[in-house]
């Protein structure tokens, strides 16, 4: 898998595992939201692990513009509130931010 389609995958798997959490807490579901909730954030961390990086930190600052756009989507499609320009602006600037991480050159480390 590709660096991008894994990002999307993590940045699905945090989402869904951290509104499992919001589901319980704030919009009183049952407990048992926990347990897929968990095995969600599990698939997160274990997704970034896959990200071809020589640095964690580097892997993990490219991820927050995924990110960013990936709540954004989610938002739309599981919780029905449309993104606003602002939303789509943000969300740009901040996978462009991403895309100089993941792909600008680099020199002598």
């Amino acid at each position: 898998m590709g660096t991008i389609p894994t990002y999307i995958l993590a940045a699905f798997a945090e989402i869904g595992g951290c509104f499992a959490f919001w589901a319980w807490v704030r919009l009183d579901r049952t407990p048992l939201w926990l347990g897929p909730g968990m095995a969600s954030l599990t698939l997160f961390a274990w997704a970034l692990t896959r990200i071809d990086a020589d640095f964690a930190g580097r892997a993990y600052a490219a991820y927050g513009g995924i990110y960013i756009l990936v709540s954004l989507v989610w938002m739309w499609a599981v919780e029905g509130s449309r993104p606003d320009r602002w939303d789509g602006i943000g969300a740009a600037l901040c996978v462009a931010g991403a895309m100089v991480i993941v792909f600008g050159p680099r020199g002598g480390q």
